[in-house]
């Protein structure tokens, strides 16, 4: 779409505000909402704004950067009686010379996958995005709460939860995101909606906006929805697992019928990729404390570096159904508070790298890592992830390749922000310190 088309429709649909959106470094959507006469200018990327919207817990950045919206993003929402008709566009981050911002989050996606295309791969992504629909209070703040009993796909008689899910995957419909499926998942009040293989950027996008989406869905019937990782202590977490697959030639670049394991060299080193810097980009996949509250032993989530085809909880799983469009890898530890534009960036950039390198990522482990003991995992090299964020923040710091991805803006910001959320956290005196220690000691 040119500029001049996408402005003939928004005003022969009578769109009154246009609203430009883009992400913060931690994965939230601001947006500068344009009225009617400043179309023109906003398509152009003449928007400025006010830098430090980029960082979201201080203001470092003052100099001001343009919007530079991707058009064939556009979206016009629905009329509805009485509302006033808006439209979005998502925004790339430019300095004022029109240069890519080193700070915005969606750039650093774009380059990794012009890597992909100088090698000849185009990516595409299916993430499985899981969150909890939870009651408010009386004073209408969000508690861990629910009445919907249900579990692992369970059709349980219609109640809030699943009719807001389902209110949610036809607003999800209505905006054009292609949703595979949505059904109830273990823990009550935990939901999960999969999303249609598509472009890796294009997912990016969608995956921001469903979170969105999602919450205002969730609030209009009076609940709210948390895509905090683990919100409720001895029940599942939510995690976002993705299901990436190259293509090249028109061709899965994963697929071999005669392959080891039914997959091609390049699937083998991809997956390589991925466990060797896993340690290294889980501070951006799995970005919170409460992270890595859920990446723990008794409920089917990845603790240790390996890959399987029959395991429940490797990092990396093959899915046993195999095809010209089936046969993937599955990333299984990346969790749905993340930037997905930073998240598919590093996840994406490990395949590559591993790929490039032509590494190997050993046997596959059918065994269930849980019930291993040290001296087997050792045997096997199994090495563990990060057990809380600070061991991933000071994984990060010594995973060059994954600096270079994040880029210095970013990396600097994200150790930074990371380094005083641990250390707030660990000073903090906590409800289970007090019920252990208080009348004992």
């Amino acid at each position: 779409m040119t500029q001049a088309e996408a402005l003939t429709l928004l005003l022969e649909e009578k769109v009154e505000f246009l609203l430009l959106q883009f992400t913060d470094i931690l994965g939230s959507i601001k947006t500068v909402e344009i009225p009617t006469n400043k179309f023109e200018l906003a398509l152009g990327g003449e928007v400025a704004f006010d830098g430090s919207a980029l960082e979201g817990f201080h203001r470092t950045i003052e100099s001001e950067l343009l919007l530079k919206p991707d058009l064939d993003t556009l979206r016009i929402a629905p009329p509805v009686a009485s509302e006033t008709r808006t439209a979005r566009l998502i925004c790339d981050v430019h300095n004022l010379d029109r240069t890519p911002f080193g700070g915005c989050p969606r750039t650093r996606l774009k380059n990794v996958l012009s890597l992909f295309q100088d090698k000849g791969y185009s990516v595409a992504v299916s993430p499985e995005i899981e969150f909890f629909l939870f009651q408010k209070d009386s004073h209408s703040r969000p508690t861990t709460t629910t009445q919907d009993p249900g579990s692992y796909f369970d059709l349980v008689p219609m109640d809030k939860g699943e009719e807001t899910r389902r209110r949610i995957v036809s607003e999800l419909r209505a905006t054009e995101i292609m949703v595979e499926a949505g059904h109830h998942e273990i823990a009550p009040g935990q939901h999960e909606i999969d999303l249609k293989e598509a472009p890796a950027l294009a997912i990016a996008d969608v995956i921001a906006n469903l979170r969105m989406i999602s919450r205002a869905v969730a609030a209009a019937q009076g609940l709210h929805a948390t895509f905090m990782p683990k919100p409720v202590y001895g029940k599942d977490g939510s995690g976002m697992h993705l299901h990436i697959l190259l293509m090249q030639n028109g061709r899965n670049a994963f697929e071999d019928p005669k392959g080891e394991y039914g997959l091609t060299p390049v699937a083998l080193n991809f997956i390589a990729g991925l466990l060797g810097h896993a340690r290294g980009f889980s501070a951006v996949t799995n970005p919170l404390v409460n992270s890595y509250k859920r990446l723990v032993q008794g409920f089917e989530s990845p603790t240790h570096l390996v890959w399987s085809e029959k395991n429940v909880n490797p990092l990396v799983r093959v899915p046993p159904i195999r095809g010209a469009s089936q046969t993937r890898c599955e990333l299984r530890n990346p969790d749905p508070s993340c930037n997905p534009y930073l998240a598919l960036a590093v996840v994406l950039r490990a395949g590559l790298q591993g790929i490039i390198e032509n590494l190997d990522p050993g046997p596959p482990i059918s065994k269930n890592i849980y019930r291993m003991s040290a001296r087997e995992r050792a045997r096997f090299n199994i090495d563990p992830l990060p057990s809380n964020l600070h061991e991933a923040t000071a994984a990060l710091r010594k995973d060059k390749l994954m600096q270079e991805t994040l880029g210095p803006v970013i990396y600097r910001y994200l150790v930074e922000a990371q380094k005083a959320l641990w250390e707030d956290y660990s000073n903090h005196v906590h409800p289970w310190e007090l019920e252990h220690y208080l009348a004992y000691y």
